[in-house]
């Protein structure tokens, strides 16, 4: 199913934007991060964690596949990537093999983790997170502010994983999108319930290349081969008019576009899927050839993958190489994740 229109209760704020340009380095514009997306109390403390019991869950079935063990050239090999991403050197990584999902874990599968474990996400114990205002469902005293530098991410109070638009949506009305307002934190807690864990950088760039080497995109260097949209990004003006071409507004049910080389869907846009590494830009100029698990420091944890949101006007991070990354703590309408492990 398709996303449910914006909310149009008679008590509702205007959530629209005035036309702005968005700066094309910057990450806040991709997924806000949890300082960005205060409020008019921006002050806002660590929630206490509430893992409830998680354990392995005992088979519960992911669809995956098994990527071969290889080598592969890792990085952007045509220059496009933001200086401030850290997306060259291109370098050799080899890998032994391992399983990764064929898809990002779905509402309804993370409803059955919080159903076992009565787990509560970080979005639920701050009581707010980032809606993108095209698709925000909140009544006006529900609106407390937008984030710095991108008005079109608004903070609103009651918006988590059951509720993706805002206090006025529920999980159940898309239940095969992925969940999104999910933080790292979040989505290891997820892992270790379902007895997995989330890819490192290296793997989740070698399975999205599904094969192939040096390419662009998941399929190729064509962003749209023989005019068929291949990913769920934005068509039209970014931030106030998407023109749907692609058949998406915002999130799309998963396995929407033909999977890649390796059986995986859905690695360029639609959410940006968490990785375990840290963030370092600098970090691929001395990064081991074997097996890299990230820096042991960065400023955030590494997202990819890119969005529905992304737009080549200001960011073409739904490119297979490149890199954003986010605070652990942070969740917004537009993040979610894959899981991994070992084979």
């Amino acid at each position: 199913m398709n996303i449910p229109r914006p909310w149009t209760g008679p008590e509702d704020e205007d959530n629209s934007v005035q036309p702005t340009t968005p700066d094309r380095h910057a990450s806040t514009c991709c997924a806000p991060g949890r300082t960005h997306a205060a409020g008019p109390n921006p002050g806002l403390t660590a929630p206490t964690r509430e893992a409830g019991s998680p354990a392995a869950a005992g088979g519960r079935l992911h669809e995956e596949v098994i990527i071969p063990a290889g080598e592969f050239a890792m990085g952007d090999a045509f220059g496009e990537g933001y200086p401030n991403d850290g997306e060259t050197p291109v370098h050799r990584v080899r890998l032994d093999a391992f399983r990764i999902d064929t898809t990002a874990v779905t509402s309804s599968m993370f409803a059955a983790f919080v159903e076992a474990t009565g787990y509560r996400t970080e979005a639920e114990q701050y009581g707010t997170s980032a809606v993108f205002h095209l698709v925000a469902r909140a009544r006006k005293g529900d609106i407390l502010g937008t984030a710095a530098g991108a008005p079109w991410w608004l903070n609103v109070r009651g918006a988590d994983w059951a509720h993706p638009f805002g206090p006025s949506s529920q999980w159940t009305e898309a239940p095969d999108h992925p969940a999104v307002h999910v933080t790292w934190n979040d989505a290891l807690a997820y892992c270790a319930w379902a007895g997995r864990r989330l890819p490192t950088e290296a793997e989740w760039e070698y399975a999205a290349r599904g094969g192939l080497e040096g390419k662009r995109y998941a399929w190729g260097d064509e962003l749209t081969p023989a005019g068929q949209h291949r990913c769920n990004i934005w068509q039209g003006i970014f931030p106030t008019l998407n023109t749907n071409e692609d058949g998406h507004v915002a999130t799309a049910p998963v396995k929407s576009f033909p999977p890649n080389g390796y059986g995986l869907y859905e690695v360029a846009g639609n959410v940006w899927e968490w990785c375990s590494d840290w963030m370092l830009p600098k970090y691929y100029a001395k990064a081991p050839t074997q097996n890299p698990q990230g820096p042991t420091i960065g400023r955030g944890r590494v997202m990819r993958g890119g969005s529905y949101l992304c737009h080549d006007s200001y960011c073409n991070r739904y490119r297979v190489a490149a890199r954003n990354s986010n605070t652990p703590d942070s969740s917004s309408g537009n993040c979610g994740f894959r899981t991994a492990a070992t084979a």
